[in-house]
């Protein structure tokens, strides 16, 4: 019984809003490691890796589950100068692109330690978890050209028309320490699956320069001529109707982020009339010298056989 009044105490709060700020990287077609597609961690460029912040609300639904709703902004780049791949460096592409995304998620608290430093206060606590979602991501890649940002998607650089919003799938874990009840600071991992293969404007074959907009597009569907020393071996391979990108996998992207939140309380029914004590301790825990003074109470209020 002593070891359920935490739960109890901590049944007010509820929401907590907060800010997030750090890190964010991509996997796609531009820039990478030797591997022939950026689908691994492994073939990822730290060179490249951008900021990220948003917001979010918390809402806590059980003792273990919270539905978490974000609004995040993030920047993914990506350069084919520093593929450690000699094909991409022919290539020779390269592209940015600012995220702005919403999602939704429900987080799973797979692990708690409720009362840190055991204070019988139960102020501070540890809580680690996981998380799935669902949610949408505007985007718009661009290219620089003679120091110059370009909107990509406009060009149709590969004579194809692509959406500037698409659907995420949020992956994440994290956990976050709680303060004096009232301050949550933690570090969250959110990896984005994505249905579109255009966040950095790859992802088919290299088309006509005649079907093509404009000479803007012209000059940044194919970059190889920029180049001083062309290896003769992938020469041939910038043509139109050769390979420009890898269609068979769509892009993904990933944020580190530090969670800072504060704790808003809510409605309890153990606040009500018949546990008048128990929000009392809450507001005044120096009045209480230790929950073992209590123990007859809940014992004659709850009815519970030792």
């Amino acid at each position: 019984m002593i070891f359920s009044v935490p739960q109890f105490l901590s049944a007010q709060y509820k929401w907590d809003v907060g800010i997030s700020t750090g890190a964010a990287n991509y996997l796609g077609d531009i820039g990478g490691n030797a591997l022939t597609r950026r689908d691994f961690v492994s073939d990822m460029k730290l060179q490249e890796t951008r900021m990220a912040a948003g917001g979010f609300v918390r809402y806590r639904i059980a003792h273990a589950l919270f539905l978490q709703s974000n609004l995040d902004w993030a920047r993914i780049a990506g350069d084919d100068k520093l593929s450690s791949n000699p094909a991409r460096n022919t290539r020779n592409l390269s592209f940015r692109n600012d995220l702005v995304e919403w999602t939704a998620q429900a987080q799973y608290v797979f692990y708690e330690v409720n009362d840190l430093g055991h204070t019988y206060r139960y102020r501070n606590n540890f809580r680690a978890y996981i998380g799935l979602g669902a949610g949408a991501v505007y985007h718009n890649p661009k290219a620089e050209l003679n120091g110059e940002w370009i909107a990509l998607r406009p060009l149709e650089t590969e004579g194809v028309k692509y959406s500037k919003v698409t659907a995420v799938i949020p992956a994440t874990a994290g956990f976050y320490f709680t303060l004096n009840k009232h301050v949550r600071i933690g570090w969250n991992l959110c990896w984005r699956t994505t249905f579109t293969d255009y966040l950095d404007d790859v992802s088919t074959k290299y088309v006509e320069p005649s079907t093509l907009k404009s000479p803007t597009a012209v000059a940044l569907a194919n970059r190889t001529n920029e180049l001083d020393n062309v290896n003769p071996a992938f020469a041939e391979n910038f043509t139109p109707g050769n390979k420009r990108g890898d269609p068979t996998h769509n892009d993904s992207y990933l944020t580190s982020t530090v969670d800072l939140s504060y704790v808003i309380r809510g409605h309890s029914i153990l606040a009500g009339p018949r546990y008048p004590w128990i929000a009392d301790r809450q507001n005044h825990p120096d009045k209480y010298n230790g929950i073992q003074k209590k123990i007859p109470f809940l014992v004659r209020k709850t009815r519970i056989k030792w």
